[in-house]
């Protein structure tokens, strides 16, 4: 007779907590210089505001995809963008995350022409899935990161 694993709550509750992330499409979605943080379903760009998905991206360590951009805008008006996508090997709990952004983060805003840097964000989605341009596009423009106010 074969041998049954014994039961494991936490790999149980981070199972049920991933299933959750992943069938609500969930993103961490940071703009400056407005400092505008939110959660996102990345596939129809709405708000999430559940408590229980806050939980489960804050609580659990996840294998995090992560998509940085600086949307720059041209004196001609002509806006374009640069990015880059990264994503860290092992698990980061959320609170982590800063000094993984942090590096490249800046790096790339070194890169850009400071004369035309308008606005800069990263989508932080916590699953191994690639964005392509116009769907971290789409995201950056459903919460007004071309037209924002630095807050105050």
């Amino acid at each position: 007779m074969s041998k049954r694993k014994p039961h494991n709550m936490r790999a149980r509750m981070e199972r049920a907590c991933r299933a959750l992330l992943g069938t609500n499409h969930v993103a961490v979605v940071n703009i400056d210089p407005s400092g505008q943080q939110c959660l996102v379903n990345w596939k129809n760009c709405s708000r999430i505001r559940s408590r229980q998905i806050v939980d489960a991206v804050c609580d659990i360590p996840h294998r995090w995809t992560i998509y940085l951009s600086v949307m720059c805008q041209k004196a001609n008006g002509e806006q374009y963008c640069k990015s880059v996508e990264v994503a860290p090997q092992g698990n980061y709990l959320a609170a982590h995350l800063t000094d993984v952004i942090e590096a490249i983060y800046t790096d790339l805003r070194a890169q850009c022409n400071q004369q035309h840097v308008s606005a800069s964000g990263w989508i932080a989605i916590p699953s191994e899935l690639t964005l392509d341009e116009t769907q971290a596009a789409r995201i950056f423009e459903a919460l007004g990161a071309w037209n924002q106010q630095i807050a105050a």
